[in-house]
């Protein structure tokens, strides 16, 4: 018995093997009986043509399932589209790394698997980041699977600000920026700058300093519970911006700060049977390769 029945399909838009793994996975899944809605805003109007199309808060409401083609790129995007939603969702790799995209393109067996209700389910907490005012008006918000990321804009010279986690100033940064990660997004940009990984189970945060000035500016992993205000001065705003996921950018202004926390909602992964978290972080870092035990 199949537990999804209703599939919807999103890709990365413009990439040829991404459109051609979408059509042989929507031929395969009506072969199978399941009715495929496509995301219309990602998937080109010529692949699977005979399925029907629709934008995303109605595939989020429709759907039991939603996979997304690509790489973890693609499954950010998926991620904003059902954030909120119970609608889990199923990775399939058509991208470089793939941290969270772990099914293969060719390996429809395991695709009849999770429908079928063999799969690891995976909580992944999310962010959410706030543009206040001085009267604490909410200007902008954003969400985030992997990050929140204050940095500077179009400038070469690093910018200045203070965070404060629950009400305490925690530090005075000048540096190119901040990243606030999950555990999910600490393999990602977090890693580059020198922050911890963290296990998906760990329930906390993690602030990396994006090149600071001061050596022993390192990166602080606090509760997945904490609030935390970062206040800018006025005169450097238009040098500054906001990424949440590099899927939505907040612009502040003068008088603004930003407040970021966990959000109300995770995101539901669902993965193939076997999956192990570290058999993924060393295919993916490499780590072992020429030093067998």
């Amino acid at each position: 018995m199949q537990v999804f029945s209703t599939i919807g399909l999103t890709g990365k838009p413009d990439d040829a093997a991404v459109t051609d793994t979408i059509q042989r996975i929507a031929d395969h899944l009506r072969g199978r009986g399941c009715t495929v809605i496509v995301d219309g805003r990602t998937v080109p109007d010529h692949v699977a043509g005979d399925c029907e199309r629709t934008g995303a808060t109605p595939l989020a409401e429709r759907v039991d399932l939603l996979v997304a083609i690509g790489g973890d790129g693609t499954l950010l995007t998926a991620a904003h589209t059902v954030a909120g939603s119970e609608v889990p969702i199923l990775g399939v790799n058509r991208g470089r790394l793939g941290f969270l995209v772990d099914v293969s393109p060719g390996d429809f067996a395991e695709i009849d698997k999770v429908l079928e209700g063999q799969y690891t389910a995976d909580d992944r907490m999310m962010l959410s980041a706030e543009l206040r005012d001085g009267e604490g008006r909410v200007l902008d918000a954003g969400i985030a699977l992997n990050d929140v990321v204050l940095h500077k804009w179009h400038t070469a010279r690093m910018i200045e600000f203070e965070t404060w986690i629950d009400g305490q100033l925690c530090n005075q940064y000048r540096s190119d920026g901040l990243i606030i990660s999950t555990p999910t997004g600490s393999t990602a940009y977090a890693m580059s700058g020198g922050g911890p990984i963290l296990h998906p189970d760990v329930d906390a945060m993690a602030l990396v300093p994006i090149c600071p000035h001061t050596l022993s500016n390192r990166p602080l992993v606090i509760s997945a519970g904490s609030h935390i205000e970062i206040r800018m001065p006025g005169d450097q705003m238009a040098q500054i911006r906001l990424s949440c996921d590099s899927q939505k950018n907040l612009e502040p202004v003068p008088g603004a700060s930003v407040h970021v926390r966990r959000h109300d909602a995770p995101v539901h992964l669902l993965h193939p049977p076997g999956y192990q978290y570290f058999d993924i972080l060393r295919a993916k870092l490499r780590w072992g390769d020429g030093h067998p035990v």
